[in-house]
């Protein structure tokens, strides 16, 4: 895939704060969703929320601490992380 002459918003700065992820994009938007979309990232540590790498050539955003991805695609189209559902013991 030729990323050169890609329309697809990629990621160039990120902004995590207690409240609110920021993305700043290469096309010069910026673009927020709040940090409850994101349940690992609201019970994660400060430190855990700043230790983040970008992925896919900004496409995304990978947690190593608490293993959470954010892509830009799910940010725009407001898509929150759901979170796991307990299973009902069988017996």
């Amino acid at each position: 895939m030729n990323t050169a002459g890609s329309t697809e918003p990629r990621i160039r700065g990120l902004k995590v704060t207690d409240e609110i992820i920021l993305a700043e994009l290469t096309d010069g938007r910026a673009i927020s969703v709040p940090i409850a979309w994101s349940w690992r990232l609201s019970e994660a540590t400060e430190q855990q929320r700043q230790n983040f790498e970008l992925i896919g050539d900004g496409l995304g955003v990978h947690w190593p601490a608490i293993d959470e991805d954010i892509s830009v695609q799910g940010m725009l189209g407001g898509t929150p992380a759901r979170r796991p559902q307990l299973r009902e013991a069988v017996g």
